[in-house]
């Protein structure tokens, strides 16, 4: 059997044998065809808010209004979403000074090319547009202490706007339960001090921290405070097919909306997974897959797939290396994963470090299976990070049966890691 699994902007081929493959793990996402073209379902959603009054008639009298909006990392229809969310801003209040903040969490700031490929040349060039940086102290203010204990420090402009807003997607999130919704915030828009407070090594390792998990999750929990002591008043949220394209969208308050539209998605990405020898998985190409940290997030689907001792074939192109400096020098400085993940869980929240989070799920998921990654990434990094490179995945396939000396080694293939709730 021939299987496309995606990479980078493009695909790779799979050819496996029947015999073996335990099955071909795919959300139901693909088989949903709504009878609205995405502009519509879009202007639907934002026309029917849910648990809120509509966006034109919550800008009425508000000068300051700032859209916070996902950065280059999120495969965001933007271009559809942003222009509808601007006039409908502007038909309640034509006059109001209007922000696009780009929520970049902890990321590196996000390009003006990035914007542009995001939004289109019109909206990067007539409208006002900011990029957070969680690092830059003079730009964010304290408004909370987040139900953990932490510091809730937010971007000033967010703060001091008259109406807060954000657009975003709904998937399936590795240890948030789900993306979108009041994720606009925290991480979105938050300090550094926040952020580290919230992906502490206790939340990570708690059993409810998990993709697909919102009751008593504790990392969700302060999230939807930051979002409600943020004041984050409307949401447009979508969910997405793997050719990026909005299949359904939901809008109106940040929890009511998110509700909606996770319990729609929940329906269709869930799937079960008999334990295989071989598993093999991908970031769901182009924009997710640009860096090794982002790749844990598929690698965790291909985690719960997989059986203990076995392999994870993980495809993500890393074009822009490992993505973060502290997550790399992890593993390069310490070698023993049990010490290692023995540190992560024993430091104190106030005392996390960046992208320990990341390190901390890469670890757990190498202590269970060997893991293979294909990539655009120098192979040395690859093996700092205690992972076997590959040059393309029927290599890697030969790889796996080699080191598990079986020729008929069972396989399951997820073709997009981020897709589903694998249980």
């Amino acid at each position: 059997m021939q299987i496309n699994i995606p990479y980078g902007k493009e695909k790779q081929i799979l050819n496996v044998d029947e015999a073996n493959l335990n099955g071909i793990l795919v959300s139901q996402i693909e088989d949903y065809h709504p009878e609205l073209s995405q502009s519509e379902l879009v202007a639907a959603a934002i026309e029917q808010p849910e648990g809120s009054a509509q966006l034109s008639q919550l800008a009425i009298g508000k000068q300051k209004i700032v859209i916070i909006a996902s950065d280059h990392t999120r495969p965001v229809p933007s271009k559809i979403i942003m222009p509808l969310m601007l006039s409908e801003i502007r038909k309640g209040n034509p006059a109001a000074e209007i922000t696009i903040l780009i929520a970049t969490g902890f990321h590196r700031l996000t390009t003006r090319e990035e914007l542009v490929g995001k939004f289109g040349e019109a909206i990067v060039e007539k409208e006002r547009i900011v990029v957070h940086d969680s690092g830059d102290d003079s730009s964010l203010v304290k408004i909370g202490t987040l139900p953990s204990g932490g510091e809730l420090i937010i971007n000033r402009l967010a703060a001091e706007a008259d109406l807060l807003v954000s657009e975003g997607f709904i998937e399936p999130h590795f240890f948030a339960g789900f993306s979108g919704g009041r994720k606009s915030v925290l991480p979105g828009i938050a300090s550094r001090v926040s952020v580290l407070a919230n992906h502490c090594g206790e939340f990570i390792a708690h059993p409810k921290a998990r993709t697909g998990v919102i009751e008593g999750n504790p990392l969700h929990i302060d999230m939807l405070y930051a979002a409600r002591t943020a004041k984050l008043a409307f949401v447009v949220n979508v969910v997405i097919n793997s050719e990026k394209e909005v299949i359904y969208a939901v809008a109106g308050d940040c929890d009511a909306a998110h509700i909606k539209g996770r319990t729609f998605l929940e329906q269709l990405c869930k799937v079960q997974a008999p334990p295989s020898d071989i598993v093999i998985t991908s970031n769901g190409g182009y924009p997710l897959d640009q860096n090794i940290y982002q790749a844990v997030k598929g690698m965790t689907a291909a985690e719960a797939a997989v059986k203990p001792g076995g392999v994870i074939i993980m495809l993500a192109k890393s074009n822009d290396g490992h993505g973060g400096a502290a997550f790399f020098n992890t593993f390069r400085d310490e070698k023993n994963l049990d010490k290692m993940l023995a540190g992560f869980v024993n430091t104190p929240r106030d005392e996390t470090i960046p992208d320990q989070w990341e390190a901390q799920i890469l670890a757990r998921i190498l202590l269970k299976a060997k893991v293979i990654y294909i990539s655009a990434a120098p192979d040395e990094m690859i093996k700092e990070f205690q992972m076997t490179p590959a040059g393309d995945v029927q290599e890697a396939l030969a790889m796996a049966r080699d080191y598990l000396n079986n020729e008929a080694a069972t396989v399951t293939v997820i073709p997009d890691g981020v897709a589903v709730i694998v249980e």
